[in-house]
């Protein structure tokens, strides 16, 4: 588990079909000093295991499943830096959202547009990737709702098209302290829905599959209201 707060850039160097070789910025030599084999780590938002620890880095390895969702296998690069997170510690500051490192789909970046006061930059879906988009992405985009972009928390604030594209405004602290500076038009990056709002949208789906309530008085009905009583919306 992770928040989306990213705390060191690095590079990537892939090593035969699935081997991927971490290399941390100086900066980061406080990750470093505490990285144990074993660890999970987010890259651009990807949960990656540890496997070997190197002098400044480590080595991962990517799975097929990765390779085939994520920037990792794509022929169109991505940023020349990547984002580095370590996982989530109990009793550490949640300042961002929860985030898995278990990407739901790529987007491709449109524009980005320095404003006087943020970068806002704009996504959408590869035409080739647009079915996997929908059934994955789309569907939780909603009105300042959280989405993971190369592992970055950020705010959605407008989207369009049935959810074709979105739009997220970014200070000037993240746009330069992450790999969102690298970005060019056409670069394609890693995004995750909230979870919060899955698990939402899978207690909808279940409850509308089973039995109504008239035919079976002891079930209650999870529906919006139901959601927003428990503390859900």
């Amino acid at each position: 588990m992770f928040t989306g707060l990213i705390q060191a850039l690095g590079t990537l160097q892939t090593q035969g079909k699935d081997q991927l070789i971490l290399t941390l910025k100086e900066s980061a030599n406080p990750i470093l000093n505490d990285l144990e084999i074993g660890d999970s780590v987010a890259v651009d938002g990807i949960c990656l295991t540890v496997e070997k620890i190197l002098k400044s880095g480590f080595v991962a390895t990517a799975s097929p499943e990765t390779l085939q969702r994520t920037t990792l296998g794509s022929v169109n690069p991505t940023a020349d830096l990547v984002n580095i997170e370590t996982s989530l510690r109990v009793g550490s500051k949640l300042g961002g959202h929860f985030v898995t490192g278990h990407v739901d789909g790529m987007g491709a970046l449109v524009e980005s547009v320095q404003t006087e006061r943020a970068w806002e930059m704009t996504f959408t879906a590869p035409p080739e990737r647009l079915e996997q988009w929908q059934a994955h992405i789309a569907r939780y985009l909603i009105q300042k709702g959280s989405i993971a972009v190369n592992g970055i928390s950020l705010t959605v604030a407008e989207w369009g098209d049935r959810g074709s594209w979105f739009k997220v405004a970014v200070i000037p602290h993240t746009y330069e302290q992450t790999n969102l500076h690298c970005l060019k038009p056409g670069n394609w990056v890693n995004l995750e829905g909230d979870i919060l709002g899955k698990y939402v949208d899978r207690l909808l789906s279940f409850n509308q599959s089973q039995t109504s309530p008239e035919a079976n008085p002891k079930t209650e009905t999870i529906n919006l209201s139901f959601l927003a009583e428990h503390g859900y919306l």
